[in-house]
């Protein structure tokens, strides 16, 4: 059970180290790259986190929203660009 806890109060932090760069938030958009085998669940849920909204795109359309989650194909050593709709 102890297991458990403590991977369970270090999942925020594992989470956060799938960004390997990020840039300031810019125009209503962030750029960032990613660490190998990141998905697009995490990368929407970084997008939301950090331009503050649900309603955002990915610029390059390497991840989108359909039934069930976030899919697509990032790959490691690629910068990606979500932009807020606001």
């Amino acid at each position: 059970m102890r297991f458990f806890i403590a991977i369970f109060a270090y999942l925020p932090y594992l989470a956060y180290s799938q960004c390997i760069e990020k840039t300031e938030l810019t125009n209503n958009c962030i750029t960032f790259s990613v660490a190998a085998g990141t998905g697009c669940q995490w990368m929407c849920n970084y997008c939301e986190q950090n331009l503050g909204t649900t309603n955002y795109y990915f610029a390059d359309g390497v991840c989108k929203y359909e039934t069930g989650g976030c899919v697509g194909s990032p790959m490691l050593g690629e910068k990606y660009t979500c932009c807020s709709n606001v």
